[in-house]
């Protein structure tokens, strides 16, 4: 089987949600590709005052993605910075975690467990046999880097995914994002990304890659993989004179925190099978034709997936696996007690220089619709 099938897989996974503060739809579909790589999260009450999703777009492989999908919010939860109301800690924190916690037995066989049936019987056998004795030791927060196995030097996953999470706490949004995937937020139907897209063309992560020691080909890391952060693909993390977030490939995302106010209509969150074939003003317009008129936010969700649904797999575009979360605010918006301004963006703070405002970002953005100030415009 090659990359694509033969004819499209249009079933589509939906679902709906809400609380007094939000409504929530979702869809994702296989579409051409021969398999599904993405994952999703949707927690409408991750605690009684915060909602949590997340898109996870998988490459070379669907398990990182559903680890993403399965642990990534619990270490959030699991974070100091989380009990303080320091979310954009917490969330940073859990991305690099990510990373630590597939490498070693206890990684290698939770990611057995998200495999195939043949990989699945395979971590489980070795769970029975391996896993630490005791009624509460999957709770402790060290417990995978001590898990003992013929597989205790597993350096971590060779595939990989993006991730791009919201977390809502009453009246604050934070963002985080390592990937291509993105966050679009509509203010009185003006479309504003809360999230960049990483590619190795840009001038930070040139030069980060660069200093790693890898090189660019042909717009990839290494000639090998078009994103520049990502959760997994651990070949390229392995230079052990640099921290995490300086390897040529980093799960180091741009976090961004946002004050919402009644003006905001609604917020998206989609992998990059969506932005290839929509810019985000042109997805934000289109949910509002038909926010209004459809059943249910999921069946909106849905009307996207199957406009970006390319005919035939001759240009590339709309054959990607496709996954969309779809989440409306009720109004009037809650003004809780939120972060003070300390905790304001990582990515305003991180790309403050002139280096990251090149023209190649301006370019990139330009061609997929993203506009290089928008984050900076709210």
């Amino acid at each position: 089987m090659g990359v694509y099938l033969s004819t499209p897989k249009t079933e589509k996974l939906s679902e709906d949600g809400e609380n007094d503060k939000l409504k929530f739809g979702l869809s994702s579909m296989q579409g051409w590709r021969a398999s599904m790589e993405d994952a999703h999260s949707a927690l409408l009450d991750l605690d009684k005052d915060t909602s949590f999703f997340g898109v996870f777009d998988g490459h070379g492989g669907k398990v990182v993605a559903k680890f993403c999908s399965k642990y990534l919010h619990r270490e959030v939860m699991k974070s100091e910075g989380y009990s303080v109301g320091e979310l954009g800690t917490a969330v940073n924190k859990a991305f690099f975690r990510m990373d630590e916690m597939m490498r070693g037995q206890r990684g290698w066989r939770e990611l057995q467990s998200l495999g195939d049936k043949v990989n699945q019987f395979t971590g489980m056998i070795e769970g029975l046999i391996w896993s630490p004795r005791g009624s509460n030791s999957n709770d402790q927060h060290d417990d995978w880097a001590f898990e003992e196995g013929p597989h205790s030097d597993f350096s971590g996953p060779t595939c990989g995914c993006t991730a791009c999470v919201a977390i809502l706490r009453n009246s604050q949004l934070v963002v985080a994002n390592a990937g291509d995937s993105r966050c679009v937020i509509s203010r009185n139907g003006q479309a504003y990304n809360l999230s960049r897209d990483h590619k190795p063309e840009l001038e930070a992560e040139r030069e980060r890659i660069l200093k790693a020691g890898g090189y660019i080909q042909m717009g990839r890391v290494n000639g090998t993989i078009n994103l520049s952060r990502a959760i997994g693909d651990m070949e390229f993390k392995q230079n052990k004179f640099l921290t995490p977030d300086k390897q040529m490939l980093t799960a180091n995302p741009d976090v961004n925190t946002v004050e919402l106010c009644d003006d905001d209509d609604f917020l998206v969150l989609a992998c990059d099978g969506i932005w290839d074939c929509m810019s985000s003003q042109q997805l934000v317009d289109f949910v509002h034709e038909h926010i209004n008129t459809e059943s249910s936010l999921s069946a909106v969700c849905e009307k996207v997936l199957d406009r970006c649904l390319a005919p035939s797999t001759l240009g590339g575009e709309g054959c990607d696996n496709m996954t969309m979360i779809l989440v409306q605010f009720k109004k009037p918006i809650c003004h809780g007690n939120n972060a003070s301004a300390g905790e304001q963006s990582a990515v305003e703070d991180k790309n403050a220089n002139a280096g990251e405002q090149s023209t190649v970002e301006d370019r990139n953005a330009s061609a997929r619709g993203q506009s290089p100030g928008d984050i900076e415009g709210l």
